[in-house]
């Protein structure tokens, strides 16, 4: 994997969310899907929620927007097992197919990448 994008801030608050998702976009088109990674880490994974309710803080629903991940055929999605229980979130409960690593393996992944981009 050659580029890494790593989502740790909440979907809201801030514009951190869509700007990683908008650049990660942009990279697909440069770069071969599978030469692309996507992190979900710490607060990142509540981007991922179904049915959030974006319109009541007037966001746009970025669980909508990971959705186009699917669309641009990026598969490679990590999630830490220890952010789910955190949250007390299943797998299923996500908007994205994702898989689920524990801390030692999700960082492992992480560090395979030759550029890591934070979000």
């Amino acid at each position: 994997m050659k580029v890494a994008f790593i989502f740790t801030h909440p979907p809201y608050g801030s514009s951190k969310v869509r700007e990683g998702l908008d650049a990660l976009l942009a990279m697909s088109a440069y770069c071969d899907e599978n030469e692309i990674a996507v992190f979900f880490w710490n607060d990142g994974i509540l981007s991922l929620l179904k049915q959030q309710q974006a319109d009541a803080v007037l966001q746009k629903d970025t669980a909508a927007m990971s959705k186009l991940l699917m669309l641009y055929e990026i598969e490679q999605c990590f999630v830490c097992e220890e952010d789910l229980k955190r949250y007390q979130c299943s797998k299923e409960a996500l908007s994205l197919p994702v898989v689920v690593l524990d801390n030692e393996n999700f960082f492992k992944r992480l560090y395979q990448a030759e550029k890591i981009l934070t979000f």
